[in-house]
């Protein structure tokens, strides 16, 4: 379990299959992966998360980062 960082994702992107190889792409440590052809987080990459908010502007509404820390 990720220390932190949350990484929300509306489940309507599942049904953009661009949008969801997108976000797999723009992601510099790899938080997302596709399978099946929906996107998933990858638990142990969560921590590596720059806050680069790559994803968040790939899909703007639909994916949130959240810190689990102050």
């Amino acid at each position: 379990m990720a220390m932190f960082i949350r990484v929300d994702i509306d489940p309507a992107i599942q049904q953009d299959t661009a949008l969801v190889k997108r976000l797999a792409e723009v992601c510099p440590v790899d938080i997302f992966k596709v399978t099946d052809g929906n996107i998933e987080t990858v638990e142990s990459n969560l921590d590596e998360c720059t806050l680069c908010d790559l994803c968040t502007q790939a899909a703007p509404g639909k994916v949130n980062v959240v810190k689990l820390y102050r």
